[in-house]
């Protein structure tokens, strides 16, 4: 162990398998220029960089991240003539190849090919910025720079000995780092029990390839949503498939590092049967993802809760039909509803959103000869609620930019609405206009106008609380921070949903359907109010779609 110069670093490095590609972003890469800069004219440490020999290269055991970016920041000052020549090392890796070419040339248009490219162009663009920064000082601060690398900046040269297996090194010095994952730690174990010996078959860069595969396959943004009930993408997703292998706590109550530390003992015996393992779980979830029927009825239960784990303990030593019948099952006690049950679910029952998210995603699933997939993604980052079809007040309302919207939107809906008068519109409009002219509108102004629109709109209309806030007048909608919406009438909200739907706004299909009077037959059809009739078709259809999910009324009694 020796301190060495940056400057000093020479030869040619070997990232082996078992590492994880380069990752530093933004933060990382702009806090080792800050360091560097800041300490210029003191001594100044990296953190270690451990290798061992391998033929005439050095296997980089640890501090690829680093001499990855020191390497990125002397190109980057040769290539913008700031100083005269790079690195006086290279870098090369195993599962890897292009990436050292890549590293070379640091080409933008090639930068999305791959996640390794991808994340070495991004910390290329922040060291070009951090020098830009610099302004009119660019070439005095690449001066200074340069020459803190030759004379005051080192890191710990660690060279392990020979017969030290560098994998096991690898995991020793990573298993305290917080940004180093579980995942990463079983790939480098596994990587490294998996190369060949003397009668054994090294199946080292096949298993790397594969987890590369996986990984991609599982970073489908409708995948993930559809077997985690996540929008957000985590920093491997492999792992859903190596924590399920190891079992254990869930959640927050999962010990750090459980994962490996439970999995190492097999992987150490018999790396390949665990791998077959993972293997096997990655084709289990593609099946499901690939079957439209088994895609919907596990998308509804992981957004309800139920765990991924139990999912696959369920599957297990089942055919298809049997594994089917048992999510069935599942659903059907979740939504523990008799038909009476859900005729009678109001705005206020916990199980209304459920029976509503089962509908839509039901709806789809039953469409034969469809391409078609609820997104349980979209279903996962957005704001979805109980909306009223048709809104009869607006007493939840109460302050005038909410008020002045409301008139807004009304105002237009009654414009646009042929069923009634023009004599009977200009009087109200006129109203309306003249409130809206005011620089505050109180409540005054607006209680009056709210009643009148409201009649004139609501024609047809239940206006019995049961009926506004029966099942039959909800519907689920991603609503966001639109109050003045959300207590509109009918008119209103079908203008606004269809509006969001011709610019691309995921709405739910039966949410769509009511808007569009889908469920009224054609000899009914008016497309401005949202009637008694409406509201019962409505129900009706509720019923159809889930009736193979509907408790008896035996069932329900017990």
């Amino acid at each position: 162990m020796e301190p060495l110069l940056v400057g000093d670093i020479s030869g040619r490095f070997y990232v082996p398998a078992y590492q994880r590609g380069y990752r530093w972003g933004e933060v990382e890469v702009r806090r080792l220029l800050d360091d560097i800069w800041g300490s210029r004219d003191r001594p100044y440490y990296l953190q270690p960089v451990v290798v061992k020999r391998y033929g005439e290269e050095w296997e980089l055991v640890d501090g690829q991240q680093r001499l990855t970016t020191l390497f990125l920041i002397f190109q980057y000052m040769k290539a913008a003539g700031l100083q005269s020549s790079g690195a006086d090392y290279s870098l090369r890796y195993e599962t890897r190849v292009d990436s050292a070419a890549y590293l070379e040339e640091l080409d933008p248009g090639r930068s999305q090919e791959n996640i390794d490219f991808f994340h070495i162009h991004e910390a290329y663009r922040c060291i070009a910025a951090w020098f830009d920064d610099r302004g009119s000082r660019r070439q005095y601060v690449a001066n200074k720079f340069y020459g803190a690398l030759f004379e005051h900046v080192r890191v710990i040269w660690y060279e392990a000995v020979g017969d030290l297996d560098a994998a096991t090194l690898f995991t020793r010095l990573n298993v305290g780092r917080i940004p180093l994952t579980d995942a990463e730690l079983v790939k480098a174990l596994l990587l490294s029990r998996s190369r060949g010996s003397v009668g054994v078959t090294d199946r080292a860069l096949e298993i790397a390839a594969q987890w590369d595969v996986i990984e991609r396959d599982l970073r489908d943004p409708e995948l993930w949503a559809f077997i985690t009930g996540k929008g957000a993408q985590d920093p491997t997703h492999i792992s859903l498939l190596l924590d399920t292998i190891a079992g254990g706590p869930t959640g927050r109550s999962r010990p750090p590092f459980h994962t490996f530390e439970t999995l190492r003992e097999r992987i150490e015996a018999a790396p390949q049967e665990v791998w077959n393992e993972v293997v096997d779980l990655h084709s289990l979830v593609l099946g499901w993802f690939e079957s439209r029927s088994l895609f919907h009825k596990i998308g509804f239960l992981i957004t309800r809760r139920t765990s991924f784990r139990d999912l696959i303990e369920l599957s297990k030593d089942k055919p298809k039909s049997r594994f089917e019948a048992e999510l069935d099952r599942l659903i059907r006690e979740d939504l523990a509803l008799s038909e009476a049950g859900l005729r009678d679910l109001s705005y206020h029952s916990d199980k209304a959103p459920r029976a509503l998210l089962l509908m839509n995603i039901e709806t789809v699933r039953r469409r034969k000869h469809s391409s078609e997939r609820y997104s349980f993604r979209e279903h996962a980052i957005g704001a979805w609620s109980l909306e009223h079809v048709h809104a009869q007040n607006a007493e939840r309302l109460n302050r005038a930019e909410q008020w002045k919207e409301w008139l807004r939107l009304h105002r237009r809906a009654l414009v646009a609405l042929d069923e009634i008068g023009q004599a009977e519109k200009e009087p109200i409009l006129g109203k309306v206009d003249e409130v809206l002219a005011k620089p505050v509108i109180a409540a005054a102004d607006f209680r009056p106008l709210e009643l009148r629109l409201t009649e004139l709109l609501s024609v047809g209309a239940d206006s019995s609380d049961g009926g506004m806030d029966s099942i039959a007048n909800l519907a689920l909608l991603d609503a966001g921070d639109n109050s003045a919406l959300s207590n509109s009438v009918f008119a209103v909200k079908r203008a606004a949903v269809l509006d969001r739907d011709r610019k691309g706004s995921y709405i739910p299909v039966c949410t769509r359907n009511v808007f569009l009077k889908y469920y009224s037959p054609a000899d009914e059809h008016q497309m401005y109010f949202w009637s008694p009739q409406d509201r019962e078709h409505y129900l009706d259809e509720m019923v159809s779609v889930l009736r193979d999910y509907l408790l008896s009324d035996r069932e329900a009694f017990l």
